[in-house]
């Protein structure tokens, strides 16, 4: 389907003069919102929690590892699948029990009391979790006109993109307060709420054509959990495993080719596809999912890195870790308000083009930060990134889905989140494997340049073996004690150096993409032809004759002008 028809179709969702701002409204916005940001919340708030949580179940590293990973394998799953099970069941009655299953799979993770049970549910919880992110973005770009479009993915941004940064700040509060199961079990009263208010007052579009009795695409479901969950596997385990050298990653790696080639074929040439490929025809459509994907590449991957480098190189608590993420949450909240408001009269592509620029300046920021940083020098850099996230969220995916024709939005919206969670697997897969790798070859550089004949090397070395000594330490302890600290600020550095290298490697993603951000729509999808409505009406209003003077009182209102 070409641009232009999807632009003119997409009158047919809500427009300038059917828009009102009612408590219905708001309650929906408020609902899908709530049932968005359980699930967004949930891949990150049990991070913190998983060193209590092996305690509590008995559990090793990697089992309790498949906590996390299970959750985000099956919200990958169910992704691309949101608008065929839209167009099956119902977008209310598949949003409203994707809800109910997520708030009861929350309710028995809180209760399991083994590894294994937590691990089931969190499958299950994922499944229902998987449809509320896309058939909610869906639902907030019918529910606003083309001139409120940037508003109303401000409000799904702010969910969307601040849910990872809260999520351990919260889950740290929970378990140290009451217990890891609270992680979990402060879903149930909010999904509840969610599921009932949706219930009453969502409804299905009327362009929405259900389709119950349509042949079920069964090869492409298997294909689909095979290519898609393998590779999303691959990603979380890559790096624990070791990638290639281990037998397991292999056989994910093989199962994933050909599952995701199978699929492509498969859904290409059946007549009921699970999953709509031919939407990537519309070049803005495909342009906002390589763009999307590679946001979620470096917006991810420094949502990653920053705990990591917080904790283990400035020696920060779990906790400040957290509240060292609610400056760049704060700031994204309030740039997307702002650039929800401007955008219909900016145009999506300069605010993107401002937001890749400013992430490349965010990312050398961060290139300056060092083993002795503090909140202060951290700030500026978190800062920049919150503002720099709104410039690149609201404006693509406004541009993106309001692009398409309405029948095709909750597809598009289920494969245009994939593309950012994919994006963002890829890249913390990617950034774990350069902080591991780069660290050991920065550490070996570095030892090269150390000597013991060297004597600022040796004179740091007995200054440190001194001060071990002082403290009663025989001559062999102090020895030995001055050569631990000595390789650990080895490998501080090392890892440091790692860090520089992983901030380059996102710069240098969002440089290549630069050029490809020249094409994202320069006007909103609708604004030239609301324009050209308006001013049609205008002139139609101008030419109207006026009333004659003591005619009927019906005559006396044909051709009056509103104003």
């Amino acid at each position: 389907m070409s641009a232009e028809r999807a632009t003119t179709e997409s009158y047919s969702l809500t427009s300038e003069e059917e828009y009102r701002l009612d408590f219905p409204r708001l309650v929906i916005v408020f609902s899908v919102m709530l049932a968005v940001l359980l699930e967004i919340i949930d891949t990150s708030i049990v991070n913190v929690a998983i060193p209590t949580m092996m305690g509590n179940l008995g559990a090793t590293l990697d089992e309790i590892d498949w906590v996390v990973t299970a959750y985000i394998v099956s919200i990958v799953i169910m992704l691309p699948m949101t608008g065929w099970m839209a167009s099956r069941f119902g977008r209310k009655r598949y949003f409203v029990t994707s809800i109910g299953v997520f708030t009861a799979a929350s309710l028995m993770c809180g209760a399991s009391q083994t590894v294994d049970q937590l691990i089931f549910w969190r499958i299950v919880q994922g499944l229902g979790g998987g449809a509320l992110m896309a058939t909610a973005q869906a639902i907030l770009v019918e529910s606003f006109p083309p001139s409120k479009q940037g508003i109303g993915q401000a409000i799904f941004g702010i969910g969307a993109m601040i849910g990872p940064s809260i999520g351990p700040t919260l889950g740290g509060w929970l378990t140290d307060n009451y217990s890891w199961h609270w992680c979990f079990l402060v879903n149930v009263p909010l999904g509840i709420v969610a599921g009932a208010l949706c219930a009453t007052f969502l409804h299905d579009p009327p362009h929405l054509v259900r389709n119950p009795r349509g042949r079920i695409d069964w090869p492409g479901i298997a294909l689909l959990v095979i290519g898609i969950g393998c590779f999303q596997t691959l990603l979380e385990r890559g790096n624990k495993d070791d990638w290639f050298e281990s037998p397991t990653i292999v056989w994910l790696g093989i199962a994933s080719v050909v599952g995701l080639v199978g699929l492509v074929i498969r859904e290409l040439s059946t007549d009921d596809p699970v999953i709509d490929f031919s939407i990537l025809r519309d070049r803005t459509f495909a342009l906002g999912c390589l763009l999307t994907m590679a946001g979620g590449f470096a917006l991810f991957g420094v949502v990653f890195l920053f705990p990591i480098y917080a904790q283990t190189l400035l020696g920060w608590t779990a906790w400040q870790s957290g509240l060292g993420s609610l400056p760049p949450s704060l700031s994204t909240a309030i740039t997307m308000a702002i650039m929800g408001r401007i955008i219909w009269h900016t145009g999506p592509r300069v605010l993107y083009l401002t937001g890749m620029v400013m992430m490349i300046l965010t990312l050398r920021e961060m290139a300056t930060w060092t083993l002795a940083s503090g909140w202060d020098d951290v700030l500026a850099g978190q800062t920049m990134r919150g503002v720099a996230s709104g410039l690149l969220f609201v404006p693509l995916s406004a541009a993106t889905l309001r692009a398409l024709a309405p029948e095709d939005i909750a597809k598009g919206s289920g494969l245009f989140n994939l593309s950012r969670q994919l994006g963002g697997s890829f890249g913390i897969a990617i950034l774990a494997a350069v902080l591991d790798r780069r660290s050991d070859q920065h550490k070996v550089e570095l030892a090269r340049h150390l000597s013991p004949f060297d004597a600022s090397t040796r004179a740091t070395f007995d200054d440190l073996a001194r001060s071990f000594a002082d403290r009663g330490l025989d001559e062999a302890g102090a020895d030995f004690a001055a050569r631990t600290v000595f390789d650990g600020m080895l490998s501080a550095q090392a890892m440091m150096e790692s860090f520089y290298d992983a901030f380059f490697l996102m710069a240098v993603v969002f440089v290549v993409l630069f050029p490809l951000g020249l094409l994202v729509p320069k006007h909103m999808p609708g604004k030239l032809e609301a324009k050209a409505a308006a001013r049609e009406r205008a002139e139609r209003e101008a030419a109207a004759p006026e009333p004659a003077e003591g005619g009927d009182g019906e005559d006396d209102r044909v051709g009056v002008s509103p104003a």
